[in-house]
């Protein structure tokens, strides 16, 4: 019993020190975006002053609005494109399919800066240079390959029988792709989805090679200001995203169960 007990509390401490290890650097940002001192000095004195300045900075608040944009069409299209090509994945065998799926995961293991690299000399080559466009491409061949990979994962367990119960009853393919695949596959178009607009908005290496200045994105502007000089802005609008992205998370999770229920 002793010796269980002395497991239980290192496996206690052991989780405690890992979120703290995790948290503690985003909490403490978060304090300090309320802090009055811009050079972090303690005491503490609270302010919301540097939530106030933030709207005034135009460069991080267009770059934050070009990162949301780009991140929410570049969700729609890997949605709406890796969920197709999960079905026809799923459904159909043809000559090179093993490859195809194969060439999914190297996109996702090649370090972000071979990446970049390589995009900004193919869109130079046809004539597409670089730029918010540049940058919306970019984005779409990093996230689809998440998107096919988590609602393929989902189609495996999926039941080919309720498919050909529902053709049996007379559903045309669109009838049973809407009504009976679909439903199935939510929960990881969902979770696909939500891997898509991290990977986008959190993309600064692709970003930074295809943006021109005054068409960045937020991770891009961050970096730039804090090469000129670290601003509490920067811990504001950081604060700022934070919570709404766990808001989403949140959301997401009480009205979605990804096991499989709704």
């Amino acid at each position: 019993m002793a010796t269980t007990r002395i497991l239980e509390w290192i496996g206690r401490l052991y989780i405690g020190l890992l979120l703290a290890f995790l948290y503690l650097p985003i909490i403490i940002m978060a304090l300090m975006s309320f802090n009055a001192s811009p050079f972090y000095q303690l005491p503490f004195e609270w302010t919301t002053e540097w939530y106030a300045s933030l709207w005034q900075n135009d460069q991080l608040i267009s770059a934050t609005w070009n990162s949301l944009e780009i991140a929410i069409i570049t969700t729609v299209i890997s949605v709406v494109l890796g969920s197709a090509a999960s079905l026809a994945l799923y459904r159909y065998d043809f000559p090179g399919k093993k490859f195809l799926q194969a060439l999914l995961f190297p996109p996702i293991a090649i370090p972000w800066l071979i990446t970049g690299t390589a995009m900004l000399i193919f869109f130079f080559g046809v004539g597409i240079g670089r730029g918010l466009f540049a940058i919306l491409l970019g984005h779409v061949a990093l996230a689809l390959p998440y998107v096919i990979v988590v609602v393929s994962a989902r189609l495996q367990t999926f039941a080919p029988e309720l498919e050909e119960a529902a053709r049996s009853l007379g559903a045309n393919q669109w009838q049973v792709t809407r009504r009976v695949t679909l439903p199935w596959i939510m929960p990881g178009v969902i979770a696909g989805g939500l891997f898509a607009f991290a990977v986008s908005f959190d993309q600064f290496v692709v970003s930074y090679f295809l943006s021109t200045p005054g068409q960045t994105t937020l991770p891009v502007e961050i970096y730039a200001a804090i090469r000129k000089g670290f601003t509490p802005e920067i811990n504001a609008v950081s604060t700022i995203i934070i919570v709404v992205s766990m808001a989403l998370m949140l959301l997401t999770a009480r009205f979605f169960k990804f096991g499989g229920e709704k």
